[in-house]
């Protein structure tokens, strides 16, 4: 039979067989709240997955069954970078405080990919930002997209 006849899937009837989620080919470099974000999820999602398995609840488990795959496979990835006590140069884990065109100056902090949030100045190192003030020293610039940034300060 042709699949133009075959019944389209339903939303109340979600599908179980969900992808898994992609893992990037960046070495997964973490700090210790890093670590510890993950480790936090792994347990979560095992509590997830008690409650959606007692539920009966297949669409939740499902979900909850794919990120701890997702977090399972981030945890044996993870390297965990220790504080690097010299801040000649911006390397990850850093604090970096730049200056912006405008005067305007911003705080960052070089994270692993599942830490970064922009919003608490979280940049992962992988991220354009972070690409380009890894290695700079105060008073080198960095730029992004044809925005410069001068490093006054690395911590």
């Amino acid at each position: 039979m042709s699949s133009a006849f075959t019944k389209e899937q339903d939303d109340d009837n979600p599908r179980e067989d969900l992808p898994d989620r992609p893992v990037s080919p960046h070495r997964n470099l973490v700090t210790t709240e890093g670590l510890q974000q993950i480790d936090d999820a792994l347990t979560r999602l095992h509590g997830e997955i008690e409650k959606a398995t007692a539920a009966g609840d297949n669409h939740a488990l499902a979900l909850a069954q794919r990120d701890l795959r997702y977090w399972t496979a981030r945890r044996a990835s993870a390297e965990v970078i220790r504080p690097i006590a010299d801040h000649s140069h911006v390397r990850f884990g850093h604090r970096v405080v730049v200056e912006l065109e405008g005067g305007e100056r911003r705080t960052f902090r070089l994270v692993g990919e599942d830490e970064g949030d922009p919003a608490k100045g979280l940049i992962p190192y992988v991220a354009p930002l972070g690409v380009a003030l890894m290695g700079k020293s105060v008073g080198d610039k960095a730029e992004v997209v044809h925005h410069s940034a001068k490093i006054i300060e690395i911590s």
